[in-house]
């Protein structure tokens, strides 16, 4: 079965630089580690939505501590906070 985690984020700007750091280096990383997809969702001026799927459980475990190393890099080098993770498996998509 599916499964995706979804990550809450607010950061202080928001600009087109930080927009390509995100595209071209940290969605990269998170596929490398077994993602089969990652969206980075604007939801306001200053916040965002990590959406990252995975083909199953075993596989979003299984990275899962690579992700956290990746999500700390990530609050290291840009100017945002992660302020809540959830996950689980997918019951239903369309």
């Amino acid at each position: 079965m599916a499964f995706s985690s979804i990550s809450h984020w607010t950061t202080t700007e928001w600009n087109d630089e930080l927009e390509a750091i995100a595209r071209d280096k940290f969605v990269p990383l998170i596929l490398a580690v077994g993602a089969s997809g990652v969206q980075m969702i604007r939801t306001g001026d200053l916040t965002f939505t990590v959406v990252t799927s995975y083909s199953d459980e075993a596989t979003a475990n299984a990275a899962q501590a690579k992700v956290a190393e990746i999500r700390a890099q990530a609050a290291d080098e840009l100017p945002m906070s992660m302020n809540s993770m959830e996950a689980g498996s997918i019951f239903a998509s369309g």
